[in-house]
């Protein structure tokens, strides 16, 4: 299966059979990422967390004790 990497336009070839195939194809939302820039995009996020200005915005879940 080829894929095309959204960032840098780079396409390359994936297992049919895959998990990550799978995804792509079933959810159109998933996005594929070349290695490159997925380690690229990994490195600028762990530096940026190590400043201490960076914040994960996550939703509090609140557990309902009744269900």
């Amino acid at each position: 299966m080829q894929v095309k990497c959204t960032i840098c336009d780079k396409v390359e070839e994936i297992d049919k059979d895959s998990l990550h195939a799978k995804r792509l194809r079933n959810r159109r939302k998933n996005i594929h990422l070349c290695t490159p820039c997925y380690k690229r995009i990994e490195e600028n996020t762990k530096k940026r967390l190590a400043t201490g200005n960076f914040r994960f915005y996550q939703e509090d879940k609140k557990v309902d004790d009744y269900l």
